[in-house]
């Protein structure tokens, strides 16, 4: 079982669970609480543009989330310029949503990689506005440490592209992200099914933020629990400490002490 003092701290505030999870692409919204309810986690993400805020006699997202029990994370989804994904944020927090937000600029509609130049000039804005910040970023240490330096809460490089469930495709570059920076580091897209999940936790980011992975699968609600039981195993077995890889073979039963 995972360790109960063992938190995920984010500005200040602590979770027990180090899975967040989307609220996007599933089959109807009652499945979609039964996965996020089975996944365990407490921070879920919610695209703020896709979302009916305006009109509450309408059905809305929010009618299925209960905002007692999760931390909202509203993200700027669908944002290609600095000004827009400030714009989406503050609209957020006007709607009473949270100032606790996933912050994207997407570069281009084919790849969805991050255009870090608008995302940074994005989060200088809104970190000078109070808002809690986690940047959706490439899997650059330098950009990292500039949004980190600007006062995001945390960075959440991506382990592939959004959606393409092709894992982490580059831990040498997490790695070095995570000596490089001081805030919680936490995988943010990519993840295709359990290992990948416990790759990036074994690898020892702080957490792992996923929606495609669990949504896209064939049993959401089973996937949805296996990768809740991925990071808690790919957390312990960080703590634990691996082997030592060798390229020869070592014997399981020490040889010292048989008698012949």
């Amino acid at each position: 079982m995972s360790d109960a003092t063992d938190k995920l701290v984010i500005a200040g505030r602590e979770f027990t669970s180090r899975l967040m999870v989307g609220t996007g692409k599933y089959a109807s919204f009652q499945q979609m609480v039964e996965a996020i309810e089975i996944s365990g986690a407490e921070i879920i993400t919610v695209a703020v543009r896709r979302i009916n805020i305006s009109d509450r006699n309408k059905e809305s997202l929010l009618d299925f989330i209960d905002t007692g029990k999760y931390t909202l994370l509203p993200n700027t989804a669908g944002c290609y310029t600095a000004d827009d994904a400030i714009r989406t944020c503050r609209l957020a927090r006007e709607a009473g949503l949270s100032d606790f937000v996933k912050l994207e600029v997407l570069g281009d509609e084919k790849t969805l990689f991050p255009d870090n130049e608008e995302l940074l000039k994005a989060a200088k804005v809104l970190v000078k506005e109070g808002f809690t910040v986690l940047p959706y970023t490439s899997d650059d240490p330098i950009v990292c440490k500039k949004l980190e330096d600007i006062g995001c809460a945390a960075v959440m490089p991506l382990g592939a592209p959004i959606g393409s469930g092709l894992g982490i495709r580059n831990p040498y570059n997490i790695r070095i992200i995570m000596e490089t920076v001081k805030v919680p580091v936490i995988v943010d897209a990519g993840v295709g099914t359990a290992s990948d999940a416990a790759i990036a936790m074994e690898l020892g980011c702080d957490g792992v933020l996923m929606n495609t992975g669990i949504a896209g699968a064939r049993d959401p609600i089973a996937m949805a629990e296996a990768m809740k039981l991925a990071v808690i195993a790919g957390r312990l077995a960080c703590k634990a400490g691996r082997i030592p890889k060798k390229l020869y073979a070592t014997a399981s039963s020490p040889l010292e002490g048989v008698i012949e």
